[in-house]
């Protein structure tokens, strides 16, 4: 079974693209919050098609909260180089508006006013994330290991 359920915000505002038969899509990139350490954050691409894409471009901008429900699909392709690029989306089955009208626009009016770095910055936390990336292991400081028989198992 291949379902995903997230909820977070979006990392820039929606743009309405169309493909060669004039079938319309939108992607946007959504800042999923993990629930074990709050500070860490997961940036994934999320693509709608049809009219869901045409509503999500005309009422979400960036920083909006929403709920996605969709499935995972990868891919590969060769760029102009004829370097192999791999992909990974989640295409979203159904996506739901978490926020009024007004709780977003209040939510932008503070924003404006906090002069702190932009936490759906998507340029800054891949910047960050490949630091990660490039650490010989990043669960080294996770503490103890533990060893587990099937025996411990009821």
């Amino acid at each position: 079974m291949n379902r995903v359920n997230l909820v977070g915000r979006l990392t820039n505002k929606p743009e309405l693209r169309y493909t060669n038969s004039q079938v319309p899509f939108a992607r946007f990139g959504l800042a999923v919050t993990r629930t074990f350490n709050r500070d860490e954050v997961d940036f994934i691409n999320i693509v709608t098609w049809r009219k869901q894409a045409e509503i999500v471009c005309n009422y979400l901008d960036k920083g909006s909260l929403v709920s996605i429900d969709g499935r995972i699909q990868t891919g590969s392709s060769t760029d102009k180089d004829g370097n192999k690029r791999y992909f990974f989306d989640v295409q979203a089955d159904n996506v739901q508006f978490l926020e009024t009208k007004a709780q977003a626009e209040q939510r932008r009016q503070q924003e404006g006013n906090d002069s702190g770095p932009d936490p759906y910055d998507f340029e800054q936390s891949k910047e960050e994330y490949q630091d990660l990336e490039n650490q010989d292991d990043m669960y080294s400081n996770m503490g103890d290991s533990i060893a587990l028989d099937d025996a411990d198992i009821d």
